[in-house]
């Protein structure tokens, strides 16, 4: 009996030790990345939609641009895109072919030249890679 009893406690504790390690696992799996590392992917100039190279010219030649709200302060507010001074990025939208309003895709700039694109309004980002 004593046998018995020496073998439920060791399968006890494994089962326990087994439970705790995937408890601890579980509990990590849900944690965000530290904002403005690993959500960020990259996207060649070549690759992007011709609206969004159309807007990417537009940025480097100062404007025109066409909706009013080209050129305002983005506050990375998803704290997706690596952490800058307030009025560090700005945003642009991206023409939507169909769309009756700005649509959801945009191109958001810090100097000189960093731009990233997002055609998910800010959910995920690829920074723009300029061919060499």
């Amino acid at each position: 009996m004593r046998r018995f009893g020496a073998r439920l406690n060791n399968r006890l504790i494994v089962l326990f030790v087994v439970v705790f390690a995937l408890a601890s696992m579980q509990a990590g799996a849900g944690e965000l990345s530290p904002p403005g590392k690993g959500a960020i992917g990259v996207i060649a100039v070549a690759e992007l939609p011709a609206e969004a190279r159309d807007t990417l010219q537009a940025i480097k030649q100062g404007g025109p641009f066409a909706y009013e709200r080209d050129g305002v302060v983005f506050k990375n507010y998803e704290r997706i895109l690596p952490k800058q001074p307030r009025g560090y990025y700005r945003e642009y939208t991206v023409r939507t072919p169909g769309a009756r309003n700005r649509g959801a895709r945009r191109i958001v700039c810090g100097p000189p030249v960093e731009c990233y694109y997002t055609a998910d309004h800010y959910q995920t980002f690829k920074r723009i890679r300029e061919q060499p």
